[in-house]
């Protein structure tokens, strides 16, 4: 039955990833200009006389290719897990995979926000920028409390059709 609560779990947490492609990631806000980390190759830079620069193209997506690859690869198996209601135990385990690469991209996003990417924008700063999250640092996690969610309930169904069998 596709209308079970981990269902619901696993829908809300398809829809955490996809907006992981709609909000940055960080914002970083130097003295004179600011800049952002998205998951789409876009990289906008605010010049101190209030320009805006877009620049899309190969060094965004070289910075952030591993990132997209994993919120792809997560959303899809959300996806696919959702439809695999009659098998449980194989439900579980692509719940599982989904949950462990969503706990991945967290550790991702949080190293290439405050580490690689923030020294490889340090050129475009006068000082060391301020790294603020944004929407899409928080949306992972919690689609990996989701995750985690869906997974218990599919646990909890599949001991009481156990339970149910002992009982015949």
């Amino acid at each position: 039955m596709i209308q079970r609560i981990q269902s619901f779990y696993l829908v809300l947490a398809a829809v955490c990833i996809v907006l992981l492609f709609m909000f940055p990631i960080a914002i970083y806000s130097g003295a004179d200009m600011t800049s952002e980390l998205n998951l789409i190759p876009k990289e906008s830079v605010t010049s101190p006389d209030g320009l805006t620069t877009t620049f899309l193209g190969q060094e965004g997506f070289i910075h952030t290719w591993p990132l997209m690859v994993i919120a792809i690869l997560t959303g899809a198996i959300t996806l696919v897990s959702i439809f695999l209601y009659k098998n449980r135990v194989r439900q579980m385990r692509w719940v599982a995979l989904a949950f462990l690469l969503c706990v991945l991209y967290i550790f991702l996003v949080f190293f290439w926000a405050t580490e690689a990417y923030t020294k490889h924008i340090a050129y475009l700063f006068s000082a060391a920028p301020e790294v603020s999250y944004s929407v899409g640092t928080w949306t992972p996690i919690v689609a990996a409390v989701l995750l985690f969610l869906a997974q218990r309930a599919i646990r909890k169904d599949e001991m009481k059709v156990r339970a149910a069998d002992r009982l015949r």
